[in-house]
């Protein structure tokens, strides 16, 4: 192994998630209100493909109409934890792109809660739109949010050393679906 090769340990494979994911389509059904209108936001990257398969099951197995879909893009951190931007950047939809979510439930969807900063710009915009609530789901917190934030439907609750990183790969950006400890290489 590379001297300062980090130590990859697979936490969570796909059978896993599936449960999991289950397990959150449950929970958010919950707490959806019947025939209201809703929107489903994922935040990209992660979080848009984990939108899409969250709908799917509850569509399939709770019964909901096919919400309307949207994904945002929003920037701070890249995969590594490094910081790519000191103010988290949203890009918001073009306007004509952009549908009206007044008076809808909104439900955010995101791989890993980690500081809250990104959570925190997309619930800012999202809140300007009128909704009417605003509901989180996250496949993994961290638990070291620093900002007052936090996620309804948590799929995974990991506490990692701070120089770990949790690794979500989520098809299509990945070819697995699964969740990966990353950390660093111990000092020889």
């Amino acid at each position: 192994m590379h001297p300062s090769a980090p130590l990859r340990t697979c936490l969570y494979d796909e059978a896993a998630l599936q449960t999991v994911l289950q397990a959150m389509a449950r929970q958010i059904a919950a707490r959806l209100p019947p025939r209201e209108p809703l929107a489903v936001i994922g935040i990209l990257r992660r979080g848009a493909p984990l939108a899409h398969r969250l709908t799917d099951l509850l569509m399939q197995r709770h019964g909901l109409a096919p919400p309307l879909r949207l994904d945002l893009s929003v920037k701070r951190y890249a995969d590594d934890l490094t910081l790519l931007y000191p103010e988290t950047r949203l890009d918001e939809p073009a306007e004509a792109a952009a549908p009206d979510l007044a008076n809808h439930h909104l439900l955010v969807v995101d791989d890993v809660l980690y500081g809250g900063h990104s959570l925190l710009r997309v619930l800012q915009y999202l809140a300007r739109q009128q909704p009417r609530q605003i509901h989180v789901a996250v496949l993994v917190d961290r638990c070291v949010a620093r900002l007052p934030v936090h996620a309804d439907v948590v799929g995974l609750r990991l506490q990692v050393a701070p120089d770990s990183i949790i690794d979500c790969h989520v098809p299509p950006y990945e070819p697995e679906f699964c969740i990966d400890l990353v950390q660093p290489e111990p000092a020889p």
